[in-house]
């Protein structure tokens, strides 16, 4: 998976976590988990600071299922890198950290209602597809059918105005179209043939 931005807010929340064991083997390990943490911080932190922070967090959470603050901290950043994933259309990605999650969290009601969301953002459904009017922001149109899948959205280059489309997938197994004129919605169309093959190569 590509490294993505873990939220600096949501981390600096944990800043002082600590150790809840008393083993010098755990302490040694957090110590490095927290050094991390301080490079994946900084103002001038990378995403693959931020990147290799989760990554040593996860390992230490493997080897250390027991040190209670860890999995909380590392649960957040799932949630967080869950949210944003969903937000840029990798629903399927999302899935997997929600599902992740859950599993150690059952009752977890955030990743509950965020796997839900994902999951109904996998295929739009023809009821949906029914709700856009024209004339709607595309801001409007993600809000009901979520953002389209990276790499499915066309713009037409050097055009005035401006048209852009968004193509998913359907609950029937096509492809819908939706399209904008210099940013608001002008038409749709449940089956989209001609882009069906350029999209899934």
């Amino acid at each position: 998976m590509r490294p993505l931005l873990i939220a600096a807010a949501a981390m600096l929340m944990f800043a002082s976590c600590g150790s809840d064991s008393d083993s010098s083997d755990s302490q040694r390990d957090w110590l490095h988990v927290l050094s991390r943490k301080k490079a994946a911080v900084a103002q001038s932190a990378t995403t693959r600071d931020k990147q290799v922070y989760a990554d040593t967090l996860g390992a230490f959470v493997q080897k250390h299922p027991t040190h209670i603050r860890a999995r909380e901290v590392y649960q957040r950043i799932q949630l967080d890198f869950a949210s944003e994933l969903s937000s840029i259309g990798r629903y399927q990605d999302a899935i997997r950290f929600y599902r992740a999650v859950l599993a150690n969290d059952a009752t977890n009601v955030e990743a509950s209602r965020g796997l839900a969301a994902a999951v109904d953002r996998l295929a739009v459904s023809k009821r949906k597809l029914l709700t856009l009017e024209k004339g709607m922001s595309q801001r409007e149109v993600a809000q009901i059918l979520g953002k389209p899948i990276p790499g499915w959205k066309v713009k037409a280059e050097n055009r005035d105005p401006a048209i852009e489309a968004w193509y998913y997938r359907t609950t029937e197994g096509g492809v819908a179209g939706v399209y904008f004129r210099d940013g608001e919605l002008f038409g749709a169309e449940e089956n989209s043939h001609e882009k069906l093959a350029p999209l899934t190569r």
